[in-house]
């Protein structure tokens, strides 16, 4: 038989590292409903001119087909989501009459980009995001809660420590609009590109476009501002540039960093070379890097969006965050940095003396499962030395025993064997899930 390879860019994890994405799939949820975000699910595929809202990403959009569809059917049309927000701004549109507003959900799901894989970088991969949508007005305070709520769930998680780092398009599209820019989009998108071509590039990529040798140092230059607290303002008026949607930025900005810094010291940072390239964002925007691993890029990204749920009469302005989940995790276990204590969900094996005892053994698994023990038979009645050994292999860290004197369970990592009655034993609080641990990566 031939070997099965892999397919690239479609990840499957390994049960222990499966027990690792479930918790942190669950804390997640733990935390966004701690704040009130209640949980959505959409479909997997929307229409294309919906998909293509976002920009350019057309190469990235997996298009939907009938393989027995007949010329002129099938689902032409569709595609699959490469995101969250675009199919949320389309729910949105199609239930404002069933919602309260402002609407806060959180979703967790798959989505799926046809691009070249690498680390980090997946044709399917988990995506967990959170937004809030109000009708007509989005009130600004949520664009500092929102960021708040994300780094209180990364706090939670067995990640390294995140720093977000937070920017306003209204500020980068008024200065480009006051050094000259013509096509302030379009520069959004170069100095967006800045940590990934260098400066050099971007440079000569807003000369081509049009900037003169000044405003593309202008440009280059504001992209180098940084700062912990508001002192990024001054350096922002000390680059000479006016333009009112300028001064509207950097007015929001600020007030964005002050009030992060009051709840969460040195964790939002203002980083103005911060662009996100998507269309739609309209305001505050966020990128999310992981200590340690700067060059994995943001993690969790996002912002304001005033315009993208909008039916002409009605729009529902939004501000929402996103956290990559496959590609941390990606490269969490690759370089060792978490683990799960056991790769089962599995604590006690049940012993099976006899095949015809078989029941016996049943009846004490389920009084144990009755009482939320995760436990299971073993699968045969081999000598107790094999089937020890088959709960050792599992990670399973206890087995039970019957036997006419009485019924006793065996700590497999200490050897120590004890006495129990199933309707009255439980093993030790850390020892009834899998626990997960951060470990001293390896070398990258």
């Amino acid at each position: 038989m031939a070997r099965i390879a892999p397919l690239s860019g479609f990840p499957e994890w390994l049960p222990q590292e499966r027990i690792v994405e479930q918790h942190v799939l669950e804390t997640l949820q733990r935390v966004y409903e701690l704040h009130g975000f209640s949980s959505l699910e959409t479909r997997a595929v929307e229409p294309l001119d919906q998909l293509l809202r976002k920009g350019e990403i057309d190469k990235e959009v997996y298009l939907l087909r009938r393989m027995q569809a007949e010329e002129g059917e099938g689902d032409k049309g569709l595609g699959l989501h490469f995101d969250l927000t675009v199919p949320f701004a389309r729910y949105v549109l199609e239930r404002a009459g069933h919602l309260e507003f402002p609407y806060r959900r959180y979703q967790i799901q798959k989505v799926w980009r046809g691009e070249r894989p690498q680390e980090g970088r997946y044709r399917e991969f988990t995506q967990a995001d959170i937004d809030i949508v109000d009708r007509d007005e989005l009130a600004f305070h949520h664009e500092v809660e929102l960021p708040l709520v994300v780094l209180e769930a990364f706090a939670a998680l067995p990640f390294p420590a995140a720093t977000m780092h937070v920017n306003n398009r209204k500020l980068a599209e008024g200065f480009y609009r006051g050094v000259g820019a013509a096509d302030t989009a379009l520069v959004l998108r170069a100095v967006d590109k800045l940590d990934k071509v260098g400066p050099d590039k971007v440079r000569a990529q807003l000369l081509e476009l049009g900037l003169t040798d000044a405003a593309a140092d202008a440009c280059l230059a504001l992209a180098e501002i940084t700062a912990p607290d508001a002192s990024f303002a001054e350096r922002v008026q000390a680059l000479g540039v006016t333009d009112p949607l300028l001064d509207e930025g950097l007015e929001e900005l600020v007030r964005v960093i002050e009030a992060a810094a009051a709840a969460a010291p040195g964790r939002l940072v203002a980083d103005l070379k911060i662009a996100r390239g998507l269309d739609y964002y309209t305001g505050t925007v966020y990128e999310t890097v992981l200590h340690g691993h700067e060059d994995l890029g943001s993690v969790c990204s996002g912002g304001r969006y005033d315009a993208l749920a909008s039916d002409g009469k009605t729009t529902y302005p939004g501000v929402g965050v996103s956290i990559g989940v496959s590609r941390v995790l990606g490269r969490l276990f690759r370089t060792g940095a978490v683990q799960a204590s056991r790769a089962v969900p599995t604590a006690v094996l049940v012993a099976v003396n006899d095949e015809a005892d078989r029941t016996a053994s049943n009846q004490v698994a389920a009084a144990l499962r009755g009482r939320g023990i995760p436990t299971e038979v073993a699968p045969s009645a081999a000598k107790f030395g094999k089937q020890i050994k088959h709960a050792d292999r599992r990670g399973i860290p206890y087995v039970w025993f019957l036997s006419d004197e009485g019924h006793s369970v065996k700590d497999l990592r200490t050897g120590d064997q004890v006495a129990a009655d199933p309707a009255a034993w439980s093993p030790p609080a850390q020892d009834l899930r899998p626990t997960i641990s951060r470990h001293e990566e390896t070398p990258q």
